[in-house]
Parts: structure tokens; C-alpha cells; sequence
């Protein structure tokens, strides 16, 4: 139990790191490959004593070895909770090879959410992938969701939102209606419904709360990319026991 723990901490970390530089390149269309890290303001390349996660950053003091520009927090702050959040699915889902399709699944999600948080864009190119990674895990490995199940979750999640976006007239992005649709793939119908259901609670709450500590404006822009992942990744967690609790105790 501790190695493992262990091991997925680590895992976290240099996931987190992963996340982070596809946040910065992938919306400026920059390979995530080459060329390797290096810095934002003087361009120079990063060695390895430089990118270890967390303890990298600290060492430096939150500045550029080279040009002492300073770092953002976020790096550390995304390496950490992707950390937290790997250990946690862990204690929940167990050592299985469901913890591997939620490891990846949340790992998604996190980069979808801060992409969309930034840019007020969810990027095709990301959906994409994102989308065949899910059929890849339903038929070929997990099995959990049949083909059907998959289709049926995809379309109607996409339908569900497209009609919002038509009656509200763009209130919802179409960013938003691909994002879903994708989900749908990887949690069926029943896990999508109850994400569309929970990402609108969410959603509401979120929004008064950026506005109560006045992170946001009224007349600011709130994505509602990062609701639609919170509310899957309660839905790939907890969304069975949801939906039986909820027939048991609610419908009679």
C-alpha cells in the first residue's frame, strides 16, 4: 500500500509536469515534444536539475536560473494536485486496471480544464484524442461501457448541450458540446446524463463563488469547461452509487 502510494505520487508529479507544458503549447501550436523545456521570457534551455517537479521549482526560489524571471506558482500548484488527485482515485478505485483508465481520464480533464480556463477554448485536436483514448479503453481493455452505450451517451450529451447552445443563443460554447460528447465515450449514457446534471450545480455554485471573492466579474467570460470535469470526474468515481442511491431513495 505505501510503495504504491508512493509510486503514484511520483507518477503525479511528473504527470502534472506533462500537463503543464501541454497547457502552454498545445493552444500557441507548439509541439509538446521538441524542442525541450526552457524558458518563457530569456528562451533558454532547461536542464534536468531544473525540471524536477515541486522541488525544482522551490530550489530556484520561484525564478529562472538564468534571467531570475519569476516562475508562476501554477506549475507546482497543477504537479501537486494532479499528485493528490492520482492518490486519491488510488484509494477509492483500488490497484486495478480501472485505476489506470481514471488515472488518464483525470489527467485529460485537468488539461482540458485549465486550457479552457485560460483561453475560453476546448481544442479539437485535444477532444479528439481524448475521445479515442475512450473507445480504445471501453472495447479493447476495460469493457465497461458497450459500443451502444458509448454511442448513445456521446449523441445525446452532444444534443443535450447543442439544444442549450440554441436556446440560450450561445451561452453554451461549442467547445463545451464536443467536450461532452466525448465523455460520453468513455462513461456511457447514464454517467452522462448525471454529469450534465451535476455540471450545472457545479456550475452555479462555482460561478457565484468566483464572483463572491471576485475572481471573476459579471462582465467576465466564466468557462464552463472546468464544471463539465468536475462533475465527470464525480461521475467516473461515484456515478453508479449516485444513480442507486438516487432510484432508491428518490424514486419509489
Amino acid at each position: 500500500m505505501i510503495e504504491m502510494s508512493l509510486l503514484l505520487v511520483v507518477l503525479g508529479l511528473i504527470v502534472g509536469s506533462f500537463i503543464n507544458v501541454c497547457i502552454f503549447r498545445l493552444p500557441r501550436n507548439e509541439s509538446i515534444v521538441f524542442p525541450g523545456s526552457r524558458c518563457v521570457m530569456c528562451k533558454t534551455p532547461l536542464k534536468s536539475k531544473d525540471l524536477i517537479p515541486v522541488i525544482g521549482y522551490f530550489l530556484l526560489l520561484g525564478r529562472c536560473r538564468y534571467c531570475e524571471c519569476h516562475i508562476s506558482i501554477r506549475y507546482p500548484v497543477v504537479e501537486l494536485f494532479t499528485a493528490f488527485i492520482f492518490l486519491y482515485s488510488f484509494f477509492v478505485v483500488g490497484s486495478s486496471v480501472k485505476l489506470i483508465e481514471v488515472l488518464i481520464f483525470i489527467s485529460f480533464l485537468i488539461m482540458i480544464s485549465i486550457i479552457d480556463y485560460d483561453h475560453q477554448l476546448i481544442l479539437d485536436k485535444t477532444v479528439v484524442l481524448f475521445s479515442a483514448v475512450g473507445v480504445i479503453f471501453n472495447i479493447f481493455i476495460n469493457g465497461s461501457v458497450s459500443v451502444l452505450d458509448m454511442f448513445l451517451g456521446s449523441l445525446l450529451g452532444g444534443a443535450i448541450l447543442l439544444l442549450i447552445a440554441i436556446i440560450t443563443k450561445g451561452g453554451m460554447g461549442g467547445g463545451d458540446i464536443k467536450f461532452v460528447a466525448a465523455l460520453g465515450l468513455w462513461l456511457g449514457l447514464k454517467l452522462t446524463l448525471l454529469t450534465i446534471f451535476l455540471s450545472f450545480i457545479i456550475g452555479g455554485i462555482g460561478s457565484l463563488l468566483l464572483l463572491a471573492f471576485k475572481i471573476k466579474s459579471r462582465k467576465d467570460f466564466i468557462p464552463f469547461g472546468p464544471f463539465i470535469s468536475i462533475a465527470a470526474f464525480i461521475s467516473m468515481l461515484y456515478g453508479t452509487e449516485i444513480i442507486s442511491w438516487y432510484l432508491q431513495t428518490i424514486v419509489k
